[in-house]
């Protein structure tokens, strides 16, 4: 029998997965908007994969996360390591290979920015699902798997959206930046806090 805590407990994953997963998906559709269909497939796969271990594995340690000093700074300087690459990027011309080869960048560049940039930013999606999770495992497992669901949704159709309107890869690039600033200050306060 479903408990009336073990569903409050899964309506607040979801909800918190619904309002997390879109920094993610914008990360990923970044990534992958200048390679073509079966590399983009490939690589939203790869990635989403990766995120998925990336997040079990927080998961399983997420209190102990909570006691490390520097974590989300760390993660927020990463992040904005990821913002100089899709910068960069997003600079130089969208031009795909014309033999239907790998687009620049390159299949796995995306895949490896993927991989780094939901590592900086699943620890709160993480830290927030477990402590709405409480102690339901069960619902733990399943918010996890419907942020990873609903990352690999959106990812895809936020990157064929940037394919039509490259203006919105700059609106996506400035919520990812948004993102790092938001983890350089958290953790950035969170570090003097405890020196100080």
């Amino acid at each position: 029998m479903l408990s009336l805590s073990f569903l409050g407990a899964l309506l607040q994953v979801v909800l918190i997965d619904i309002t997390l997963a879109g920094d993610n998906a914008v990360v990923v559709g970044l990534a992958v908007r200048r390679l073509e269909g079966k590399q983009r497939r490939i690589a939203v796969f790869v990635g989403v994969a990766a995120a998925a271990l990336i997040r079990l594995g927080l998961a399983l340690v997420a209190t102990q996360l909570l006691g490390i000093i520097g974590l989300r700074l760390a993660g927020g300087l990463l992040l904005l390591w990821v913002c100089w690459k899709m910068y960069r990027e997003l600079r130089t011309p969208d031009t795909h290979a014309e033999d239907g080869g790998t687009a620049p960048g390159g299949l796995w560049p995306a895949i490896g920015r993927i991989v780094v940039a939901d590592l900086s930013m699943s620890l709160d999606n993480v830290l927030a699902v477990a402590g709405a999770a409480g102690e339901h495992m069960e619902v733990l497992v399943a918010g996890l798997a419907i942020s990873i669901l609903l990352m690999a949704f959106a990812a895809t159709i936020i990157a064929r959206l940037l394919d039509r309107y490259r203006w919105i890869a700059w609106i996506g690039l400035l919520v990812v930046f948004g993102v790092a600033i938001e983890l350089i200050f958290n953790g950035g306060s969170e570090v003097l806090s405890h020196v100080g």
